[in-house]
């Protein structure tokens, strides 16, 4: 009677769903139903008698996700009015124009317009302002914002009153909306003769049949090797992974291994079709802030050695979240599992089930991460991401190059150049001349690129110490003598650092011309993990000695 009456009371007062219980389960239960009924009553109470008016649904919008805070950052709630914006990020679909746009200067400007979208065929470019949308004036509006008025169902009309850049007068245009598809695969193409690149950049649906698809084309273009870019891919669906992992491994190789609290939910997905190529030589690109579904790809190709790994250790998430229905529409994703790759490690590398007194949590230190073992024996190990077999740090930008960067300089000047000439080289070959970039130099005269080296900050800090302490007038002249000398190197940072600067510079312009791909292909002689991926595969002994046990 006891078990019906709290199931009961779960259900009907609380709207749980219904509960199996086992008499081992009844305090846990209880526990559950006397905490949540001390919190409706709480909640119920601030509300009736809080000095000032509680937004309902705010608070308790606050309440969930600080509760879900303390288990991980992947269990999220998701609220109706969300769901559109969760869709998009599983399936790379929406309703729009096909552009993103940002603030610019408290202006909405285009930042990029996705090739063959209503936003690129209605002539929009980079640059140009977006004063208003169906009326609406949009400017000191956020980008969220924004967003949402550009979006709608397909075959809709949205119009915008715009501000071409470099011009003075706006113009009106129509636009209908598409469904839009963020591809996956943004790029494929030749790096030399023999070597294809192709870069993926999510796991939404479609991912490996886009995968497939550039690995098919690179190879009628001649490639006899690839090189697979992963970086700073978060990663998504898990079946994608699996599947992107089965165009290199052969069918019925173990791909990845799910493991939680619900057994019945575990689950060992196999690569299930005949792979497109076993052979061919495969050089993985992988960054700090390549994730999750990446890390499995990844994984799986070291794992069988299958590919050499080029770059920096990834993220390091194992984790596998489910999506489960709640009241009036919302969702809750929800950590259910973690995944162990074919050696049978896991790779998440932080724990976030024991944190500290203070609620942070930490990294598993190198000391506890266990060994495992390749299909050729070769060393590996669990708890902190996939380690690369050939580590390139990546480039730290000078300040100078990323404070021009942070203004806007680079962007401006991008678009003025585009705005004086009709067209420059393919992307892959255009370079700057060194009279170019003195232009570059001259358009920045009286611009603000004044920043703080972490020299100077360290310098004030010791400064602030030394007056605290009585000290200053002792270290003063040194400091000074340091601060000139400082002021004299940054005087010449845009010749210092000239090189960077300008294929920083180079590939921004391209992008005016040739879009995202444009961006891509400006940097392939100048991206050092491309340049030693290139290294690898040119030798084919180097190549093999990467996946052989040492």
């Amino acid at each position: 009677m006891y078990k019906k009456y709290l199931a009961g009371l779960l259900v009907a007062g609380l709207g749980l769903g219904l509960f199996s219980f086992k008499s081992e389960d009844s305090d846990r239960y209880f526990e559950i139903a006397k905490n949540l009924d001390v919190f409706a009553t709480l909640y119920k109470e601030v509300n009736t008698y809080y000095v000032d008016d509680v937004p309902p649904a705010k608070m308790l919008r606050t309440g969930i996700d600080a509760m879900l805070k303390s288990l991980d950052p992947y269990t999220n709630y998701i609220p109706e009015d969300d769901i559109e914006d969760f869709r998009t990020m599983t399936t790379g679909q929406y309703g729009g124009i096909g552009a993103l746009v940002g603030e610019r200067d408290g202006k909405v400007v285009v930042q990029m317009p996705y090739e063959n979208s209503p936003a690129h065929k209605a002539g929009l470019n980079i640059g140009d302002e977006i004063l208003k949308i169906d009326g609406v004036n949009v400017a000191g509006k956020n980008t969220p914002d924004v967003s949402k008025l550009l979006k709608g169902q397909a075959n809709t009309v949205v119009k915008l009153e715009v501000r071409p850049y470099g011009q003075t007068k706006s113009k009106t245009l129509e636009l209908t909306r598409a469904n839009i598809n963020m591809e996956n695969v943004p790029y494929y193409g030749m790096v030399d003769k023999e070597i294809g690149y192709f870069q993926l950049q999510g796991f939404t649906m479609e991912a490996s049949r886009e995968v497939r698809t550039a690995v098919q084309k690179l190879k009628e273009m001649g490639a006899k090797k690839i090189i697979f870019d992963l970086r700073d891919n978060p990663g998504g669906l898990l079946h994608e992974a699996v599947n992107i992992s089965n165009v290199f491994v052969d069918k019925g190789k173990d791909i990845v291994s799910t493991k939680g609290k619900v057994k019945e939910w575990n689950k060992t997905y196999k690569a299930l079709d005949e792979p497109l190529d076993k052979d061919i030589p495969i050089v993985i690109l992988t960054s700090s802030r390549s994730a999750s579904a990446a890390e499995i790809v990844a994984g799986v190709m070291q794992d069988y050695d299958r590919a050499v790994l080029v770059g920096e250790r990834t993220f390091g998430k194992g984790l596998v979240q489910a999506t489960r229905p709640l009241s009036y529409n919302s969702q809750l994703k929800v950590t259910t599992a973690k995944y162990y790759i074919p050696s049978g490690r896991c790779i998440q590398a932080i724990d976030y089930a024991h944190r500290n007194e203070d609620g942070s949590v930490g990294k598993i230190p190198d000391s506890l991460r266990v060994a495992f073992k390749t299909a050729a024996g070769r060393v590996v190990f669990d708890g902190g991401g996939v380690s690369p077999d050939v580590e390139v740090k990546k480039h730290a930008y000078a300040d100078i190059t990323k404070t021009i960067a942070a203004n806007g300089y680079f962007f401006d000047y991008a678009n003025k150049y585009k705005l004086e000439r009709s067209s420059i080289p393919a992307a892959i070959d255009f370079k700057l001349t060194d009279e170019e970039y003195q232009k570059f130099v001259t358009y920045l005269n009286g611009k603000d690129v004044t920043y703080n080296t972490s020299v100077e900050r360290k310098l004030e800090g010791l400064a602030s110490k030394a007056k605290s302490g009585k000290h200053y007038d002792d270290i003063k002249a040194e400091l000074d003598a340091i601060k000139k000398k400082i002021s004299h190197n940054k005087a010449n940072d845009l010749t210092r650092f000239k090189d960077e600067i300008r294929e920083v510079l180079e590939a921004e312009i391209a992008s005016r011309y040739y879009l995202q791909k444009g961006y891509i292909e400006s940097t392939f002689d100048d991206d050092q993990n491309i340049l030693m991926a290139k290294r690898v595969l040119s030798d084919s002994n180097e190549y093999a000695s990467y996946l052989k046990t040492k």
